[in-house]
């Protein structure tokens, strides 16, 4: 498996943090400027078997994703996958707010030919990796700081 992480310090509760992603198709474009459209297409919240249709740019080619959630654990974790790929955002409550940490998987876990996959995809994709490594650092930086602006807005933030 090829596999990418980024990880960021949010200075909001886990709670809020999961309410935000929850109503992600409100806040989509607002995340990062490579993102086009997203919306459920099945299901219209975060839970097991929900399906999101995400559009964007990615290293400078429009991509349409479905992502079905496979696991949700309000304020704590979201897995999902789609084809070709699997991914999470972790939740850890920390003393100052949340840790958030956004992880994607590539390819297979078929023994023999996952390995021989994943040579391959780090050859043929190496430019397209490190531009989807630095998407995700992007969101990432972007989530912090839309979310600690909103938080640091609200009446009554730090009760």
């Amino acid at each position: 498996m090829v596999q990418l992480r980024d990880a960021v310090h949010i200075h909001v509760p886990p709670e809020r943090v999961w309410a935000w992603l929850n109503e992600l198709p409100r806040h989509y474009r607002d995340w990062h400027p490579a993102h086009i459209n997203c919306r459920y297409v099945r299901g219209n919240s975060l839970t097991a078997g929900a399906v999101l249709q995400v559009d964007e740019q990615l290293h400078g080619q429009p991509h349409s994703l479905r992502l079905r959630a496979d696991v949700a654990v309000p304020a704590r974790l979201l897995r999902y996958s789609g084809r070709g790929f699997r991914g999470a955002f972790i939740l850890e409550p920390v003393d100052t707010g949340t840790r958030f940490t956004a992880e994607l998987e590539l390819g297979t876990r078929v023994p023999l030919v996952g390995p021989l996959l994943d040579r391959v995809l780090r050859r043929v994709l190496a430019g397209r990796l490190s531009a989807l490594q630095a998407h995700m650092r992007e969101e990432s930086q972007n989530l912090r700081a839309l979310l600690e602006r909103q938080w640091r807005c609200r009446p009554n933030a730090d009760d």
